[in-house]
Formats: structure tokens, sequence, C-alpha cells
């Protein structure tokens, strides 16, 4: 795991996550032009900070973030279109198999397509993982292509902490 991301708190929090071989499985899998476990890490890690310096449920947040897609092959079979807005229904039955989740984090990982999923996020957390997702699927995915995405990824992340503490 890139060492960036190196924090002993959240590290206690993702561990027992990826310990799970099922979810391992996701080094395997490309989203966005990296690894998918890469992918669910630096959500995890943004989200994780964004929601502790604002005093909300960050060990939540974290760990749906960390399984906000934790899909395998589910999507094959469906269109672009279909594949986003079910997966992240498939991301909450393959978390549901392992881990008891709160109502929170079970609405981050089935909310965070919004509005491509249509329902709306019910908590802040949810919202904040759905946003990061976003930024960090547009970094990923652009990254290659544009020298200046970390530094765009960077500011929208301290804006938007900004924009919330008001």
């Amino acid at each position: 795991m890139n060492k960036q991301y190196y924090n002993e708190e959240f590290q206690n929090i993702i561990q027992p996550i990826l310990d799970n071989e099922e979810f391992k499985k996701t080094k395997e899998q490309i989203h966005h032009g990296i690894s998918r476990f890469d992918h669910l890490v630096r959500v995890s890690y943004y989200s994780y900070l964004i929601t502790r310096v604002l005093g909300l449920s960050y060990k939540e947040t974290t760990r749906a973030a960390l399984l906000h897609d934790f899909f395998l092959e589910e999507t094959k079979d469906d269109s672009a279109l279909k594949a986003l807005q079910k997966h992240p229904y498939y991301a909450l039955e393959n978390a549901k198999k392992y881990y008891d989740l709160t109502d929170r984090e079970e609405d981050i990982i089935k909310t965070h397509m919004f509005p491509v999923t249509f329902k709306p996020p019910r908590y802040l957390e949810s919202w904040i993982v759905d946003i990061v997702d976003d930024i960090a699927g547009m970094y990923e995915k652009y990254k290659s292509s544009c020298n200046e995405a970390k530094a765009a990824v960077n500011f929208l992340i301290i804006f938007m902490i900004n924009l919330i503490q008001k």
C-alpha cells in the first residue's frame, strides 16, 4: 500500500477489511486505470481525513468508503450505465456477506453513485464519500494526461472541507 496513506488510526480501522481474502481480490481488478484496491484505499483515506476533521462518524465512513466498490465480476454482463447503477448494490451485498454494517455504512455504499442511482444520500458522511469518490475517479482516470490533476484534487478536497465547516 502507498505509504502516503499511512496513519496508525486509519490502518487500525481498515486492517480487518484488508485481511479479508475476498477483498484482496480487488487488487486484481482494474478500475479507472489502477487496481480497484488502490482506488478503494484512496477514497477511504480521504474520506477518513475529511470526516475526522469535521468530527463526523469517521470510523463508519472509513470502513464504508473502503467497501463502496467491493465487487469483482458482477457487472461484466451489464451495459456501462447499468453497471454504474447496479454496482453499489453488488458492493453492498458483498460487504454484508463479510461484515456487520450500520445503517450509515449501508447508506454510504448504496448511495455513492448519486445522482446516477437516483436515491440521494441520507447522511453527510454519505455525501462526502460520494464526492470524494467522484474526485478520486477523475484524478485516477485523467492523471496521466494532466500534470495538474493532483493539485486540482488536493484543492477540491481542501475546498470541500472549508465549505462544509462554514
